[in-house]
């Protein structure tokens, strides 16, 4: 209706007062209030039924909804969001019809219109993505090709005891291999926890972390203690660019959950907040859905590694090709009637030299690429990138 300065009522009102007073006919008051006849009518009709209140606008909706979710149906899902508070609604959905297949649950929006309007959810703040950096990473086409490893934030718990918790995953099917709250993030601390996990899981061929302690260190490969250890054990480290944590976004995401779900607040003591992560790993496993898994669980797609944890590390060999030098306690190797450094953490470890050209040696220890040593500065040098 085109009124300017008065409401739809008033005017309703007005209609109906001039037409009370049998001086206009039906056409003349539809063109002066700009209404059609037919509108006219069925408000008269109204005002002679119902008087006055039965000019107020009623609700077009229906007075049943024949596909209405039931009040118990309701229930159910508002007690399960309770039990599980940082799902989401499509997460819920497969959870419950894979717990209870013979009821017709409701749609994933519906589930969300369910819980917004019992203020179990809130609107979600989205980010804009960074695009992802490329990198000639190991291919990750089965469980076991590529694990992830890195210390999550620390933080602490209500006795004010700092908490450093260590996760590994595996990158093809997502599954959290372990979740230790440790005091430090050291090499003493970290070896003990990852043998324990090769042991009950087997080895990978790669395992990726960042560049922190004690996963990598300035020295020639980046090598550190526990690196260095890995690669006697055959595994491949890999470390994504500095600055760059969505290089490692599979293991992030976990992190985020992991953050929401047991981290806040924080447990009372060191103890108490490992009892939470253990009861938090196999839930995250085996019942949370995940979306990069098509709504499946990591348990579903995650199987052991055939590679064995071993009892005794194999020396470590070169090719015939390859000038064999072993380090000294001081991190140097003696080349050609003096001495170069390398790295203080291969100290007593062997490695092989293969000629580039005239002045210039590759650098390996096992697999490993070390760098090069440039005999015109009687230094090793980073390799240089392809």
């Amino acid at each position: 209706m085109p009124w300017k300065e008065t409401s739809a009522m008033d005017e309703k009102f007005r209609l109906i007062g001039d037409w009370l007073k049998d001086e206009y006919t039906i056409r003349e008051l539809g063109e002066y209030y700009k209404v059609s006849c037919k509108t006219i009518y069925k408000w008269i009709d109204r005002y002679q039924t119902g008087g006055a209140e039965a000019l107020t606008e009623m609700s077009r909706a229906p007075y049943h909804h024949p596909n209405a979710t039931s009040p118990e149906i309701a229930s159910q899902v508002i007690e399960s969001k309770l039990v599980h508070q940082h799902w989401g609604s499509r997460k819920l959905v497969v959870w419950l019809k894979r717990h209870h297949p013979d009821t017709a649950w409701p749609v994933a929006s519906t589930v969300e219109n369910i819980l917004k309007k019992e203020g179990l959810i809130s609107a979600r703040r989205y980010k804009r993505r960074v695009p992802l950096f490329t990198e000639p990473f190991s291919e990750c086409k089965t469980p076991n090709d590529t694990w992830s490893m890195d210390y999550k934030g620390q933080f602490r718990t209500s006795d004010g005891r700092l908490c450093y918790p260590l996760t590994v995953s595996d990158n093809f099917s997502r599954y959290l291999l372990t979740c230790h709250g440790l005091l430090h993030p050291s090499y003493e601390a970290t070896r003990p926890c990852l043998e324990r996990t090769f042991r009950e899981y087997g080895l990978p061929l790669a395992i990726k972390s960042d560049n922190g302690t004690p996963f990598a260190s300035t020295g020639a490969g980046g090598l550190s203690r526990l690196s260095l250890w890995l690669v006697k054990l055959r595994i491949k480290p890999e470390r994504i660019r500095p600055g760059h944590p969505e290089q490692n976004g599979r293991h992030e995401r976990m992190h985020r959950t992991l953050k929401q779900a047991v981290c806040k607040p924080p447990s009372s003591c060191l103890t108490d907040q490992q009892i939470a992560f253990d009861v938090f790993r196999p839930e995250y496993n085996e019942e949370r859905p995940n979306e990069a898994l098509d709504m499946g669980t990591p348990a579903s797609l995650y199987r052991p590694s055939r590679r064995m944890f071993p009892v005794k590390l194999q020396p470590v060999e070169y090719e015939s090709w390859f000038t064999v030098k072993r380090v000294k306690p001081n991190g140097c190797i003696r080349w050609k009637g003096g001495f170069v450094y390398v790295s203080g953490n291969l100290a007593g470890e062997p490695i092989g030299l293969r000629q580039i050209d005239e002045h210039r040696w590759e650098l390996k220890f096992s697999f490993h690429s070390l760098g090069v040593l440039d005999e015109r500065v009687g230094k090793v040098l980073p390799m240089s990138p392809v």
